[in-house]
């Protein structure tokens, strides 16, 4: 695994008097199909559960691992919230407000109002919370990398969940990220309600089918 995060950031914040700190993340910013999910999430600086150790950026940890560490979440009563802006308000707003707004909601999940607020790399103008963006800060800050462990799992078991409703897309495998079997299905397939018509590969597959009827009707 990478370089281990740590309480560097949480702990000045914890000497100026800040108590509740939530670390905030998003996962799902370049997926052809499906939501942008956003997690906050407060751990506790007065204590150092057995598992504190184990997180990393949730792109570092196996499925495994990812899923162990949630579960050691909801045993401990971590406080975490999650915000889900789906495919149709990604394509309206664009990807960047849409992870902002995914991760007001999560901060507004909540069960209670943090102090500060950790972001990783973005700043969200529109939450009046003292906040600090920090680049790379999945893989520097234990409450922004336990955000990011909260949002992958919570948009993999979406997008599991999701596969049955939409069969024959392979959602579950690839979870909307633009592999190789994932551009074949949607050329074969072309798109379904999940897919974000603003993002190339998908507004390709569209033009295209587009110009077939044209040449059908013409």
């Amino acid at each position: 695994m990478g370089q281990a995060p740590t309480f560097i950031e949480e702990e000045k914040l914890w000497a100026q008097g800040y108590r509740l700190i939530a670390g905030i993340d998003e996962v799902g910013r370049g997926p052809l199909a499906g939501p942008v999910v956003a997690a906050a999430a407060i751990l506790p600086l007065e204590a150092r559960p057995s598992w504190l150790h184990l997180l990393r950026d949730s792109k570092e940890l196996s499925p495994q691992r990812r899923e162990f560490l949630y579960e050691c979440f909801r045993q401990d009563g971590i406080l975490f919230g999650v915000g889900t802006i789906p495919p149709e308000v990604i394509d309206e707003r664009g990807i960047v407000p849409a992870s902002r707004l995914a991760m007001r909601l999560a901060v507004d999940q909540l069960p209670r109002l943090p102090d500060f607020l950790l972001v990783d790399y973005v700043r969200l103008p529109s939450v009046r919370i003292p906040q600090k963006s920090i680049t790379n800060g999945d893989r520097l800050s234990l409450s922004i990398s336990a955000a990011s462990i909260v949002a992958k799992v919570t948009r993999d078991r979406l997008m599991i969940e999701l596969d049955s409703q939409y069969p024959g897309y392979g959602l579950a495998r690839h979870k909307g990220y633009g592999t190789p079997e994932h551009l074949e299905i949607l050329q074969r397939l072309g798109p379904c309600p999940l897919h974000r018509r603003t993002f190339g590969p998908v507004q390709a597959v569209c033009s295209e089918a587009g110009r077939k009827w044209q040449k059908v009707f013409s």
